[in-house]
């Protein structure tokens, strides 16, 4: 008996729910939560620097002290520069999710869209 076997490839179907969900799936939800969070505490950090910023001038209205320009325009310039590296370390967090890492990225897009 002269028998030949053929060897396939394993389990090499892109489309299937194991592929999509271990690759596309559970990354896009990931990135999608962290999205989300990262919005709303940017808008908690937003309001909350606001408020500060509203009693600083109230209390320079009634002679408590005085702020400067300068100094008010220096705190936001480090407030946006940390912002952005915060921004970075998670974008950078989340390519490594998978091995392309757009997934994790486009998910973490989506949920900062709707936070």
């Amino acid at each position: 008996m002269n028998e030949t076997t053929t060897q396939t490839a394993p389990n090499a179907d892109l489309f299937s729910s194991e592929f999509l969900m271990g690759n596309v799936g559970a990354p896009f939800v990931i990135g999608a939560a962290v999205g989300y969070f990262a919005k709303k505490m940017l808008k908690v950090a937003i309001f909350i620097g606001g408020a500060l910023i509203v009693l600083m001038f109230i209390g320079e209205y009634y002679g408590m002290f005085d702020v400067s320009d300068a100094v008010l325009q220096s705190a936001a310039d480090t407030a946006v520069k940390s912002a952005k590296a915060s921004g970075d370390f998670l974008m950078n967090r989340l390519t490594r999710i998978t091995s392309k890492g757009v997934s994790a990225v486009g998910g973490f897009a989506v949920g900062f869209k709707f936070g």
